[in-house]
């Protein structure tokens, strides 16, 4: 088996900070196929670890010790950093050390001997089903705008679509017959979700009625389209739930991500396996869908508080 070339390339341990951010940025775009936004978040606090090291005046990685990382964590926290910006730094800087390791680029670990803090994980603010009806309710299907909100609506719940895959649908990527759509992940992972009949029938409604009308110019190949006829973009569908929103009348804001959150929560309340959740939303790693649980739980908490005689 031919290794990757990236790998038969060797570069002595006294290599300087420039040369060690490429390698391992190169390392999340080729090989962990990250997305544009997690590399930018990565680059981001490599950035501020490495403008700190050389203000220190460490000439590399191989001149970094244990001792000095404790040093990067008081001026994060002078910087008056919250605890989980601290946290997700930290793990950044242990994943590149550890990366330089595993490449026979460091002979040690300066992070190994630091105990790194859990990042805890924010409960995603998710929909009750009510409210996602009061929205749907709240678009005017006699309108093309209305018909096109309506499907908006529909995909991101039916699908638990995160914004960047909805804005980058294309009218082929729903197939009506077999009921299903094709989605486009992070770092273009495709996976296919199943799609129920209120969201295909609402699918059928925009494309056959209300896409055709809503623009005479050429249409783009994005299957949402403003008049312009440019497919949407992310903050237009921003824009668009929260006006919905406002007209339901639901007293807060809303994000496309929260549809995402009530696909996942609503499928773990009523029964559904983690695994199966987990290849819908196209989560790599099965402990990112676990939170689902913890939402499930919280809200199976306040069931039993509001209803139970002796709670």
């Amino acid at each position: 088996m031919q290794s990757h070339p990236e790998r038969q390339r060797r570069i002595p341990a006294t290599e300087g900070w420039n040369e060690a951010f490429d390698f391992y940025l190169n390392h999340l775009r080729v090989e962990k196929r990250l997305s544009p936004n997690s590399l930018e978040a990565y680059s981001r606090d490599l950035h501020r670890f490495i403008d700190f090291a050389r203000l220190q005046k460490w000439g590399g990685p191989a001149d970094v010790k244990d001792t000095d990382l404790l040093s990067f964590l008081i001026f994060l926290h002078a910087k008056k950093l919250k605890g989980r910006s601290v946290a997700r730094n930290l793990v950044t800087i242990r994943g590149l050390f550890s990366f330089l390791v595993k490449e026979n680029r460091l002979k040690k670990n300066p992070t190994g001997q630091i105990d790194f803090p859990k990042m805890l994980k924010k409960l995603p603010g998710f929909l009750r089903l009510f409210e996602i009806d009061q929205m749907l309710a709240a678009c005017d299907q006699r309108t093309p705008h209305g018909m096109r909100d309506h499907c908006i609506l529909q995909l991101l719940y039916a699908a638990g679509l995160r914004v960047s895959e909805l804005t980058g649908l294309k009218v082929g990527h729903v197939n009506c017959e077999a009921g299903f759509l094709l989605a486009f992940g992070k770092g273009s992972r495709e996976r296919v979700v199943p799609l129920g009949r209120a969201a295909l029938d609402s699918f059928k409604k925009y494309l056959e009625e209300a896409r055709p009308a809503i623009t005479p110019k050429k249409i783009s190949e994005a299957l949402f389209i403003s008049k312009s006829g440019r497919g949407l973009t992310r903050q237009r569908i921003w824009q668009i739930l929260n006006a919905v929103a406002r007209r339901a009348k639901l007293g807060k804001k809303v994000t496309p991500h929260m549809f995402r959150h009530s696909f996942a929560t609503h499928l773990i309340e009523n029964g559904a396996d983690l695994r199966s959740v987990q290849t819908m939303l196209g989560h790599s790693d099965v402990s990112t869908t676990e939170i689902y649980t913890h939402v499930s739980s919280t809200h199976l908490k306040s069931l039993y508080d509001k209803f139970h005689p002796r709670s």
